[in-house]
């Protein structure tokens, strides 16, 4: 393979993340999806609707997911999220630090690139502060700490850490596991599917677009990374790869890394070494999707800061959501979506610690709020 055919491949595979993440930059906006708010919703008014639109992408990603790897698109084993090593420790304490952290920054990673699209300068704080603790954490000072405490504490799980690989065995051959997969895909998937539609007021446009769209789009950047991104026999290296990606491994979507590895792109541009991964790739096109969706509807507002407690509220959840999602290996999408697309035990951990954190963080808000009073 010569030298011009993988940089053909590399500025496939991030042109057509981009595209995808615009599209989903403007449907997250539209349908105002949002897993800080599906949580809040919840707890303060009993309504699950959004929480439904979360859960109905889950479905769509874990049978999308699992069926490109079924028919032989996608290797799940090569994904980070599905190695033997279980730092189920790392997922807890990344999990719980991060869901604590996003309702005090009023979003996600996902929520804040949104935002960020439609004019908000808080978001814009949160944004930067963001990229820089999640990089601190990856290569700094609290990654350092991290290596050398929670990440230490880790399960061997022989067979991968995925539920079909763990269900088929390790011995299992190609046939008995792609069986495995769609059995594990129908099961769950559909479970949560049906969950989700048996709530007449989730069978609304928006709540349906909102979930099977992003669901979509996690499967679509698994197969652009995964299929269109993979070299079987690097010219440099003769081993195979995945172009374009900052772990060397198929890759979905997740907005903490990503966040980290924009900024440093941008601050150091003149460096030729700095190329344009899927992940900043996608980072920008959320940017990107939901301003054209804000600008063309009118919604394109400037928002600034409350007060000096707001500010503080903001600038220490996003502190927690940089520590947090990189401990954790993904956030609310990276962990949320994409981790749990891939059926994994570290995903489903993370997922159910970044809940708990959002529960503990607005319970702390009512306290606060209740103690003032």
């Amino acid at each position: 393979m010569q030298e011009t055919d993988l940089v053909s491949i590399h500025h496939t595979v991030v042109w057509l993340s981009f595209a995808v993440a615009v599209l989903l930059g403007a449907l997250m906006n539209k349908t105002n999806f949002c897993t800080m708010g599906a949580v809040s919703d919840i707890i303060n008014m009993s309504d699950w609707n959004r929480m439904r639109m979360w859960l109905c992408a889950i479905a769509v990603a874990i049978v999308g997911t699992q069926a490109l790897a079924a028919l032989g698109w996608l290797d799940l084993s090569k994904s980070f999220y599905t190695q033997s090593s279980l730092t189920w420790l790392s997922n807890i304490v990344g999990g719980l630090l991060f869901g604590f952290g996003m309702v005090l920054a009023s979003g996600c990673g996902s929520k804040t690139l949104v935002r960020l699209g439609a004019g908000s300068l808080k978001s814009l704080v949160v944004f930067v502060v963001l990229g820089l603790f999640a990089f601190m954490t990856l290569r700094g000072l609290f990654g350092v700490w991290r290596v050398a405490t929670v990440d230490t504490v880790q399960t061997l799980l022989a067979s991968g850490q995925d539920l079909p690989r763990l269900l088929a065995g390790k011995e299992a051959g190609a046939g008995a596991l792609a069986q495995m997969r769609w059995i594990c895909a129908l099961l769950i998937g559909g479970a949560l599917l049906a969950f989700c539609f048996a709530s007449a007021e989730f069978r609304q446009r928006d709540s349906v677009l909102g979930g099977v769209g992003v669901g979509l789009g996690i499967v679509a950047i698994w197969f652009i990374s995964g299929r269109l991104g993979f070299v079987s026999e690097h010219p440099k290296t003769l081993e195979e790869a995945y172009l374009a990606t900052n772990s060397g491994r198929p890759e979905s979507l997740s907005f903490v890394a990503p966040i980290a590895y924009t900024l440093d792109w941008l601050m150091f541009w003149s460096d030729k070494s700095k190329l344009i991964t899927l992940g900043i790739a996608s980072t920008l096109g959320m940017i990107a999707g939901s301003a054209v969706y804000a600008i063309a509807t009118g919604q394109f507002r400037w928002e600034g800061f409350r007060d000096t407690e707001d500010t503080a509220n903001h600038l220490i959840g996003a502190a927690l959501m940089g520590i947090g999602g990189v401990t954790a290996l993904g956030c609310t999408v990276g962990q949320g979506l994409s981790g749990l697309s891939t059926l994994a035990l570290g995903s489903m951990i993370a997922f159910a610690a970044i809940v708990a954190g959002a529960v503990l963080a607005m319970r702390y808000q009512i306290w606060r709020i209740e103690h003032m009073a």
